[in-house]
């Protein structure tokens, strides 16, 4: 396996290691506070860390396959993560639209604010790292996992606006305000994932 591979696989058991932790803590503050923000972005952070999974299968299994299975796995892994996308859009817009309806306020979540200004610093690192792999690697769907990424340091920004309108001013409407945000994000992206997934099937 190749220094760059190497990377590839360790960027992903990482992408996998704090996702999982991120996933479990915004969806503790989410039910606390009642935050359809928090959750969807606990959410999102479950879907990344199933996406780098695959990426691990992905690159843990290069040295045994021969270059026609490589193209195919590359193939499925950009089209599961493009899909992924569409999957947590569709619930965190159906909950942010409940919540506005039936207006819903959310508490107050300083916990929530701690873990969207964590996500603020370490995701674009971790996008810059992912993007700068794969692109030197001709990986696309490495590339496309580092938007989802970058996704969830948008996601963030957002997250951190619409809990801290709530925390400081009491806008609770922020909250699932920014959830259809997420939700906006979401779809965009996994429509350039899809794009990126009919690109590699071209090439091949």
């Amino acid at each position: 396996m190749t220094n760059r591979r190497r990377q590839a696989l360790h960027l992903a058991y990482f992408t996998i290691a704090y996702n999982v932790v991120e996933c479990v803590l915004a969806l503790v503050a989410g039910a606390l506070a009642g935050s359809i923000a928090l959750v969807g972005f606990g959410l999102d952070s479950l879907v990344e860390s199933l996406s780098g999974g695959v990426m691990v299968y992905r690159f843990a299994r290069h040295e045994t396959m021969s270059a026609k299975e490589e193209a195919r796995l590359e193939r499925r892994a950009v089209r599961i993560v493009g899909y992924t996308f569409f999957v947590l859009s569709a619930y965190v817009l159906y909950e942010s639209l409940e919540k506005l309806i039936f207006q819903e306020a959310p508490a107050p979540s300083l916990f929530g604010i701690c873990i969207a200004l964590a996500s603020i610093i370490v995701m674009p690192v971790l996008f810059a790292l992912k993007y700068r792999t794969g692109k030197s690697l001709g990986s696309a769907s490495l590339m496309a996992d580092s938007k989802q990424t970058l996704a969830c340091a948008m996601l963030s920004v957002a997250l951190l606006i619409g809990l801290g309108l709530n925390y400081w001013f009491g806008i609770w409407q922020a909250d699932p305000f920014i959830g259809l945000v997420i939700v906006a994000l979401l779809i965009r992206e996994g429509y350039q994932t899809l794009k990126e997934e009919k690109l590699c099937s071209c090439a091949s």
